[in-house]
């Protein structure tokens, strides 16, 4: 029996390197504020992993801002190049979200939902195949 390969990538220098041994949990676009300011860009191309399922090696930087469930949310970043690589807190989260953006292989990303949809802007637009939500799902 063949399985899939791992799921891997990493910053662009390097030195802050994934393996998933799973498929996502989830994937999609999140257009909510937060996520376009700590991209830089329209939205933030996500895909979620369980912990357990996902080897994390280098040294992170991490930057913390209030999440809307009145959490933190927690990005790590390469502490060498400063790429943004996943959220969570490794050793701690149950789960991380890898930002597609960092995949070796860009053909492993297959986005389902498109969140914060009323946050997008004019000029980002959505796949007609995802499912929009206005906000999180609930």
């Amino acid at each position: 029996m063949e399985t899939d390969p791992p799921i891997t990538g990493g910053c662009l220098c390097g030195a802050l390197r994934y393996a998933a041994i799973a498929e996502p949990i989830y994937a999609g676009l999140c257009y909510c504020v937060d996520c376009r300011k700590a991209s830089g860009s329209g939205f933030i191309p996500f895909m979620g992993f369980r912990a357990d399922d996902l080897t994390i090696t280098g040294q992170t930087l991490q930057s913390h801002a209030a999440a809307l469930n009145g959490g933190t949310a927690t990005r790590n970043h390469c502490a060498m190049c400063g790429s943004l690589v996943f959220g969570g807190i490794h050793g701690e989260s149950d789960t991380h979200t890898i930002y597609a953006g960092s995949l070796d292989e860009p053909s492993r990303f297959h986005p389902r939902v498109a969140l914060f949809v009323r946050d997008r802007p004019a000029w980002a637009a959505v796949r007609p195949d995802l499912i929009e939500y206005e906000t999180m799902p609930g």
